[in-house]
């Protein structure tokens, strides 16, 4: 590996501390008191606060800027909840007591330091052996600096990890970041530089935890159990898609990355529990786009006894809760357009809302006079489709991309839902709705078939659509008919994209900005 000419200084600089007797990588604890955040926040100069003026406190974080002014000095140092000025003084600032010290003349009979040994240290490690990015320890107290500014006047500098490798500089201007770590594959490829150097980034994904957290508590609080099902599965059911392949050695079967959860955890709702719910990994073997990523985070719950109109009600409430806990408002702003979560959405069927913008009346068409309006319309390969996906094809191209505040499209045709309990009132369609906001899908949720004889029925259906090409039709899946012969009492379920959800609450333009390590293109080193 070729070194720049940066990191060998930097790398001669690792050993002029190790020549030093400074560690630059200890084992010890290093007991962190205050966070940056936190000191500036409950600073107050007089009166009742959590932080005063001479109270002392040790920070640690990553050096990001030096200003060296003579004898003073100014560091920034950013701690994992953000950034706080520290100031150092050559005449006050002690090394970690792990640095050797010099000759015992130079000191006092009980080993401190010399005032002139801390000055000479000072000037070798604080002002030529440090580095931006490196990781250092302070310990000092608060102060308001003349010009306001809330920091830390350190005592004690502890190394606590050496950066090898430059951080690339982000130049701003009004606040806006115009030179630096800007570079979209880069960023993606190296999230940890991305998290270090760009602002808000973190932000993000501590939204998208929130997003998480809350949504557990919503389940937790009804009574609802957090499960785990198989990743490896012999069958790749519970959802229309392309499955990644591999091979178990010791059993000698191929295996599939699973595509859904749905099916096992429909099994535990006939095993009795009452509502169950998995928050995981799902991997679809398909293309890269903004919006899609080969392997993504979904949520599917499960609850006994309720339908797709109970579940509508309860999405609205969730995401309203979720939207408030990450934002503490329910408005989003998502590019162009400010999303409102609070309840309740508009409820549309699927049906009437290509009539709304199309004027077509598929209702009343045949399977080929939908063919023929699909290719109008431009959607391409019609012959390998059946009504249903002509149907949700058509949908996609005119209607899914117009839907900006949140909507639950429903009663979509069978053909296009084969896990899904037919309509009480409505021949020929499903008890289904998606939602649908800022023009995608986020949620998908069914009132569930249980009955074995027609699941059965729409399962040989999807094969059939298997036989004329379609590469995402369904196979069946016998341990789960036999579960349903056991008996699967009235149950709806739904899965919301957690991806999907984190564009929208955090107001990120792609799915590759809420994921820490995207798929990326193997890369060439």
């Amino acid at each position: 590996m070729e070194l720049s000419e940066q990191e060998i200084v930097r790398r001669q600089s690792l050993q002029a501390m190790r020549d030093l007797g400074i560690n630059p990588y200890p084992a010890d604890e290093y007991v962190v008191t205050g966070y940056s955040t936190d000191i500036k926040a409950g600073f107050v100069d007089e009166g009742e606060g959590i932080w005063h003026t001479g109270d002392s406190v040790r920070i640690a974080g990553r050096l990001m800027s030096k200003r060296i002014m003579g004898k003073a000095s100014f560091i920034e140092l950013q701690d994992s909840k953000g950034r706080i000025q520290v100031y150092v003084s050559r005449d006050d600032i002690q090394l970690a007591e792990d640095a050797e010290k010099p000759a015992p003349e130079a000191n006092d009979p009980n080993g401190n330091l010399s005032a002139e040994t801390l000055r000479q240290m000072y000037n070798v490690v604080f002002k030529k052996l440090l580095d931006i990015g490196d990781f250092i320890g302070i310990e000092g107290f608060v102060f308001r600096t003349q010009m306001g500014e809330i920091s830390v006047h350190a005592k004690k500098l502890t190394v606590l990890a050496k950066s090898l490798r430059p951080l690339p500089i982000v130049k701003y201007k009004d606040g806006v970041a115009y030179d630096g770590f800007n570079d979209p594959e880069l960023r993606y490829r190296q999230r940890y530089v991305d998290l270090i150097v760009n602002d808000g980034v973190k932000d993000t994904f501590l939204k998208r935890a929130t997003i998480i957290r809350t949504m557990r508590q919503v389940f937790d609080e009804a009574g609802y159990t957090e499960v785990e099902t198989p990743i490896l599965q012999q069958i790749a059911g519970g959802a229309s898609a392309r499955p990644f392949i591999t091979h178990h050695n010791s059993l000698d079967v191929d295996m599939y990355l699973r595509i859904a959860t749905e099916l096992y955890l429909k099994r535990l709702i006939v095993g009795g529990f009452e509502g169950v719910y998995e928050i995981g990994r799902n991997f679809r073997n398909e293309g890269m786009d903004r919006s899609h990523n080969p392997e993504f985070t979904c949520m599917e719950l499960y609850v006994q006894y309720k339908d797709y109109n109970w579940m509508m009600s309860f999405t609205e409430q969730l995401l309203e809760k979720i939207a408030i806990a990450v934002n503490g408002t329910t408005k989003v702003q998502i590019g162009d357009h400010e999303v409102d979560f609070k309840a309740p959405y508009r409820r549309l069927p699927i049906l009437d809302a290509i009539k709304e913008k199309t004027g077509l009346d598929l209702a009343s068409m045949s399977e080929d006079e939908i063919r023929v309006e699909a290719k109008k319309l431009g959607v391409e390969d019609t012959e390998h489709m059946g009504k249903g996906k002509l149907i949700d094809e058509i949908f996609g191209e005119t209607c899914e991309g117009t839907f900006i505040q949140p909507t639950f499209i429903t009663d979509y045709p069978v053909e296009m839902s084969p896990l899904t309990k037919m309509h009480r009132s409505k021949p020929g369609l499903t008890e289904r709705f998606e939602l649908m906001v800022n023009g995608k899908e986020l949620a998908n949720a069914y009132s569930e078939l249980n009955d074995p004889i027609d699941q059965y029925n729409r399962f040989v259906e999807q094969m059939k659509l298997a036989d004329k090409g379609d590469d995402e039709a369904m196979v069946i899946d016998h341990d789960f008919m036999r579960a349903l012969e056991y008996g699967m009492p009235p149950t709806s379920g739904i899965g919301i994209g957690i991806d999907r959800l984190a564009i929208l609450m955090t107001g990120q333009p792609t799915i590759q900005e809420v994921l820490l390590f995207p798929t990326m293109k193997p890369e060439v080193i």
